[in-house]
């Protein structure tokens, strides 16, 4: 059984095809610069080299025909026919309060997600455009929505309620939603078979460090408290997201400059972080680059981006009371051995150490890592995210009737027997190139 996920952006869609029989990724890919002029294809299959071409993508519907006939194309593809495609996945960003759980797309769901849009108004609009077109182009396959929100339902009133008029909750639904859902269950349910222990009776903090970034409190193995909110924009310092700000800033320019709330929201998102503070740089590596020269901005956005990841690991940290492990993910999480020193900083009588060592070292996508210093009560693991993995697992679960949520049931890659296959063939290639990488692989008990 073949499924195809799909992450659609306003002007891009990403795409992941996995064989549910042999539990392996097939192909990868991304369309990018849709509806913008200038689109191409990036495709990624197994034993096959890699394809780019351009291909002008003046909608989404042009877009995901690309990837299908690129799927099925002789030289490059990886499946025979479109009929081998059994279920697609799609990242859908606000579910609201209204969606707890993943969910077939029918009439119903359309209307009730639609309702939701002015909660996201930069996000939802692009996730239909990307079900609407693969509606289209695949009208015969059930079509399955996994909500990066569904994971924060478990977020008592406490955590989720803003200390705002109640009136604005109960008629425009104004909470704290959470993100990066996807992520966060993959992470909570490794971070359980890292520790050996049933992953209902864990505390962990877990830090999602990408373009865009939260970071979650996890108590006896479900959501307890996330930094984003309402939308993505609250919580860290992000590549271009402001994160938390004094909210009277925005109506001090407003009333400075005449902008209009629409302009000062287009900045917060699209011009802050450490973009903003930069002046130049939202990617990471480049800030890093600039930062090893000395460069005053570049280090000052370490600083700050690294001060409130800490400051959010001290605050969830005591709300939880008891913590078996910090984790960080994504591609920052992942591959930032600076921005993991700067979070855990001074954090020694909180009893998180890290290995200076290894936190340098720790720089691999196809492993899980620990970065544990002498001394520390805390576990410290990287672990690569697979929100596709999470998004297949749900479409399959769903096509078949055997679907819950995850507090009743039992994702494969929760067993300790598990193994990426696409992430083990290149952890060999990693090793031949750096052999120190099998000293700080996180063995499983």
């Amino acid at each position: 059984m073949v499924i195809l996920t799909l992450n659609c952006g306003s002007s891009s869609v990403k795409y992941q095809v996995y064989d549910w029989d042999k539990k392996d990724v097939l192909a990868t890919g991304i369309v990018e610069r849709v509806t913008l002029g200038g689109s191409s294809i990036t495709h990624k299959a197994r034993n096959k080299p890699d394809y780019v071409v351009e291909h002008e993508c003046p909608t989404h519907t042009v877009a995901i025909e690309l990837i299908l006939e690129t799927l099925v194309d002789p030289e490059y593809g990886v499946i025979a026919d479109m009929s081998m495609i059994k279920a697609v996945g799609h990242r859908m960003v606000h579910g609201g309060s209204k969606f707890a759980r993943s969910s077939i797309i029918n009439d119903e769901f359309l209307a009730t997600f639609k309702e939701l849009t002015d909660l996201a108004p930069l996000h939802n609009p692009p996730n239909l455009m990307g079900v609407e077109a693969a509606q289209t182009v695949l009208p015969n396959v059930p079509h399955c929505a996994i909500m990066d929100t569904a994971w924060h339902q478990t977020m008592p009133a406490s955590s989720y309620m803003y200390a705002l008029p109640h009136e604005w909750h109960e008629k425009y639904m104004v909470r704290r939603y959470g993100f990066h859902g996807t992520s966060f269950l993959y992470n909570a349910k490794r971070a359980a078979v890292l520790l050996g222990k049933d992953p209902f009776e864990t505390n962990l903090i877990i830090a999602h460090i990408g373009n865009g970034a939260s970071i979650n409190a996890v108590k006896n193995g479900c959501s307890y408290d996330t930094s984003m909110g309402l939308t993505p924009l609250e919580g860290l310092v992000m590549g271009t997201r402001s994160g938390d700000i004094d909210p009277g800033i925005i109506f001090h320019i407003m009333r400075k400059t005449g902008m209009s709330a629409a302009d000062v929201e287009k900045q917060l998102n699209k011009a802050s972080g450490v973009l903003g503070i930069t002046g130049k740089w939202a990617d990471r590596r480049d800030i890093e680059i600039a930062a090893e020269k000395g460069d005053p901005v570049a280090l000052l956005a370490q600083q700050m981006e690294g001060y409130r990841i800490k400051k959010y690991i001290g605050a969830y940290y005591a709300a939880l009371g008891h913590v078996d492990a910090l984790i960080f993910t994504a591609g920052v999480g992942e591959m930032g051995p600076e921005t993991r020193r700067l979070a855990t900083l001074g954090l020694e009588e909180l009893g998180i150490v890290i290995d200076e060592k290894k936190n340098a070292l720790a720089k691999c996508r196809n492993a899980e890592l620990e970065i544990t210093g002498p001394g520390s009560k805390v576990r410290v693991f990287v672990i690569p995210t697979d929100e596709e993995l999470v998004m297949t697992e749900d479409a399959y679960a769903l096509v078949n009737g055997t679907y819950d949520v995850h507090t009743n049931y039992r994702y494969h890659f929760e067993s300790r027997d598990y193994v990426n296959k696409s992430r083990a063939e290149g952890l060999e290639r990693d090793l031949a190139k750096k052999p120190w990488l099998k000293d700080i692989i996180a063995r499983i008990p």
